[in-house]
């Protein structure tokens, strides 16, 4: 199936419809919660260096924290682990608007911070449901393309990573400063309530495909309780380095982006640049999932790792207005298809019981990614100006597709070449 058709297959697909909109909920939250805790504090009277640093507690604990929620969630349930984690999430947040409204002191932000980190992946939920639903034979002969639907969930992606953050500064600084973090926690604890309650599309814990059969199997209880997913699988490791290197490159193209148009006297370039590439991978990701590319998955990793790592290895030739929109549109084109590419791989290389915690450790790499790039690209930014800091994004744009040729016999090795059909009736490896 191609064209438009195969997203009217998705859209037709009534189980998924609850699921996915509170994913849409909770992404919402939680692409918006890094830049609207720098943007809620700065507006309250907190300094610069301390929102950031605050903000950097957020982004490093959900790369700690939130791997080992998705772990919780395969082995015993989203049912079980997401209220409390979703629970902590909030509570975090509402000690940290509570502080930030009173002006209370910085200790106590950073207190709160870290319970933020708990924040349970959206993306990780709706992709194991899907992947679940898939496998299982739930949705029968009618089943909408899993690549299609990784690309449904990529754009969406793309639609919070887009809105999310001006939504959250917009709302902050047209009413008060704590509002634009309020509404998003409220988006985020309807979106985790509906997920909750969306049990029939929830994921058996411990479920595999059994072969020849349509119907979901709970595994036998494990002699051991099993160990990270990162530890046992090298494939993850690849995946959470590729999107860590991504994610530092975004960050860093975003912070010096900024700097960048400042100093040419023009503050509106930054915005004008990156909410044009927004769209530009939103229609991109859109159209990619339209079409039915005839190249091995382990080969589409490499390929879309490569031509980021080239878009934005230009980067280092960015010298004026001209060329820094050339190669911002430029890498634009290639953002969905990674992003899209990578996680129908980690489908593909991991058992579906362990999915959510294999997704989860690629969006903590991005997050980290996201998290060090801003913060080394304004000290390079504050000692050796804004050029400089393009060079150090280029440099890290090209880690993406060498640590992706480096890996090339795992990636080969690990991401399974079998047409789809083959995977829906096998086990699970």
């Amino acid at each position: 199936m191609s064209g438009p058709s195969v997203y009217k297959s998705i859209l037709a697909v009534r189980e998924a419809r609850w699921f996915d909109f509170a994913g849409f909920c909770m992404r919402f939250y939680g692409y918006m919660m890094n830049i609207g805790t720098v943007s809620m504090l700065t507006l309250a009277g907190y300094s610069i260096l301390t929102a950031g640093f605050v903000s950097s507690v957020i982004a490093f604990m959900v790369f700690v924290v939130s791997p080992r929620v998705g772990k919780l969630v395969d082995e015993r349930g989203q049912h079980r682990v997401v209220p409390i984690a979703a629970a902590i999430t909030l509570l975090g947040l509402a000690g940290l608007l509570t502080t930030a409204q009173l002006h209370g002191p910085e200790p106590l932000l950073y207190l709160f911070a870290v319970f933020m980190g708990f924040l349970p992946s959206a993306q990780a939920l709706v992709r194991s449901r899907w992947t679940y639903l898939l496998r299982t034979g739930k949705l029968g002969d009618d089943a909408p393309d899993i690549r299609a639907i990784f690309s449904y969930e990529g754009v969406i992606d793309d639609i919070g990573f887009m809105l999310g953050p001006p939504v959250s500064i917009a709302i902050a600084a047209a009413v008060t400063p704590i509002a634009g973090l309020t509404t998003g926690g409220i988006l985020f604890a309807v979106g985790a309530v509906i997920m909750t309650f969306s049990r029939a599309t929830e994921p058996v814990p411990g479920w595999e495909a059994a072969e020849g059969e349509a119907a979901s199997a709970v595994s036998p209880a494990p002699a051991a309780k099993p160990k990270s997913i990162i530890r046992e699988r090298p494939i993850v490791r690849v995946l959470f380095a590729l999107m860590f290197f991504v994610g530092a490159l975004y960050g860093i193209f975003d912070t010096t982006g900024v700097a960048f148009a400042e100093g040419v006297g023009n503050p509106n370039i930054a915005g004008i640049a990156l909410m044009a590439s927004g769209f530009i991978s939103i229609v991109v990701g859109f159209v990619f999932g339209m079409v039915h590319i005839r190249i091995a998955p382990y080969k589409q990793v490499v390929l879309f790792a490569s031509l980021i790592g080239l878009a934005y290895g230009w980067l280092m030739l960015v010298a004026d207005v001209p060329s820094f929109f050339i190669v911002s549109f430029a890498g634009a084109l290639f953002y969905a298809p990674c992003l899209i590419t990578v996680n129908a791989a980690c489908e593909r290389a991991v058992p579906g019981k362990r999915l959510t915690e294999s997704i989860t450790w690629i969006n903590a790499g991005s997050t980290l990614g996201l998290a060090v790039g801003p913060s080394v690209a304004g000290i390079v930014v504050a000692t050796w100006g804004s050029l400089m800091a393009f060079d150090l994004g280029g440099i890290v744009a090209i880690l993406v597709p060498v640590t992706a040729l480096l890996c090339f016999r795992i990636i080969k090795r690990d991401v399974r070449t079998d047409s789809y059909e083959v995977i829906l009736n096998s086990p699970s490896k």
